[in-house]
């Protein structure tokens, strides 16, 4: 007797993400070394041996959350470095890039956060170390064109001023939730208010 091959379903594009957007919030909150494939798979509502038909592994799943985020923040952060702003204007547009990003992508921001010092030691994910460090050079290198040109105080520390600015900006991925009272730009402009003007009434 003749048996019949089941015809293939090729996944769809849309389906890939929605797994994906699974994958990466409970990476977020359980953490990726204590995430099980079937744990992704039970959030997902499907079987684990369904979720390999889309993904060869837990790790590639990580890639491909980590790279699509860090992919579409530089997009929009090298747009701005190329737009020939001022230096105030250019941390605005990239705190205000930097919320776009939060709003897209919570989840990978905390995963980001969490795991990529340690993620960078290996082969696979060595891009994050070198998004890192063009990262950093962008920061600073604006914030020494800032002082420089006169836009910023010229006793300015440029390596602390960048931490205080980098935390304050990525820590917001630990409450941010996308659809809340305020838009990532009124977020930015809130913060911008304090970060560049300060919170004191001036007399």
């Amino acid at each position: 007797m003749s048996t019949k091959k089941k015809p293939q379903v090729t996944p769809t594009p849309e389906r890939r993400r929605e797994l994906l957007a699974t994958a990466a919030e409970v990476f977020a909150a359980q953490g990726y070394n204590a995430t099980t494939v079937r744990r992704v798979a039970d959030e997902a509502g499907m079987l684990a041996g369904s979720l390999y038909y889309h993904f060869d592994s837990k790790e590639s799943m990580l890639d491909e959350i980590l790279s699509t985020f860090l992919d579409e923040l530089w997009q929009g952060y090298d747009e701005v470095l190329a737009a020939g702003l001022g230096p105030r204007e250019t941390i605005e547009a990239l705190v205000t890039e930097s919320f776009r990003e939060i709003d897209r992508h919570r989840p990978a921001v905390a995963i980001y956060q969490k795991e990529s010092k340690h993620l960078a030691t290996q082969p696979r994910f060595a891009y994050l170390a070198d998004s890192q460090t063009k990262f950093e050079k962008a920061w600073l290198g604006t914030l020494e064109r800032g002082v420089t040109e006169g836009a910023f105080r010229d006793d300015l520390d440029i390596r602390l001023t960048y931490r205080f600015v980098r935390d304050t900006v990525w820590v917001a991925a630990s409450w941010y939730r996308p659809g809340g009272h305020h838009s990532p730009e009124e977020i930015a402009r809130q913060y911008l208010s304090m970060v560049l003007d300060g919170i004191a009434l001036r007399t």
